[in-house]
């Protein structure tokens, strides 16, 4: 029965979200908030040759959430419900989000979606991470709409939070990695933040 409501779900977040993609969206990252936590929302397409496919990755299970941030994953990986792991997590690999910039060149993406929502792009649900740490290492990564417990390791520029809290520490392994470093008004860190290397 819980499969049966799962599946449904999912189906049912494939065709809203189909419907509101492409409408213009300005975004921060380049209308990938369409792109939203289901799969096949997105195209496949081989990117260049730094890496992978631009799928989309709903997970609901620990082990296809570790699956899905490794470096043959997927540029978004979107949760379905808390997960919580003993374990250190590593977000690894670079991807694109199968967009173009305005020179035509592959958009490099990577989003943990903390979240669900509805064909108005409206959060309906937002969920919980929880690890002793989570090592960023994909380039042009963000975290969002959710909340990340333990401490976060940074080591790529440019790592964004979005609407996500973090209940712990955030270290950045680089000083560029923490000068490139953003956050909205909607987010926020409970702990430091602080370079520490490795």
């Amino acid at each position: 029965m819980k499969k049966t409501l799962i599946l449904l779900l999912v189906v049912s977040l494939i065709f809203a979200f189909a419907g509101c993609g492409g409408n213009g969206d300005t975004d921060d990252d380049n209308g990938a908030e369409n792109d939203t936590t289901t799969e096949g929302a997105v195209n496949d397409q081989k990117s260049n040759e730094n890496d992978a496919i631009t799928t989309a990755s709903v997970v609901d299970e620990e082990s296809a959430f570790k699956n899905a941030i490794s470096d043959k994953g997927t540029w978004i990986i979107a949760t379905l419900k808390d997960l919580s792991f003993d374990e250190d997590l590593l977000l690894e690999g670079e991807f694109t989000n199968g967009k173009k910039d305005d020179q035509g060149n592959d958009i490099v993406q990577r989003k943990i979606a903390l979240y669900t929502q509805d064909e108005n792009r409206t959060v309906t649900a937002r969920f919980t991470l929880t690890a002793p740490t989570l090592t960023i290492n994909s380039p042009m990564a963000s975290i969002q709409h959710g909340t990340f417990v333990g401490d976060l390791y940074v080591s790529q520029d440019n790592f964004e939070l979005k609407d996500a809290k973090v209940q712990g520490n955030v270290y950045f392994t680089t000083e560029s990695a923490k000068s490139t470093f953003k956050m909205d008004e909607d987010s926020s860190i409970s702990g430091k933040q602080e370079v520490k290397k490795p």
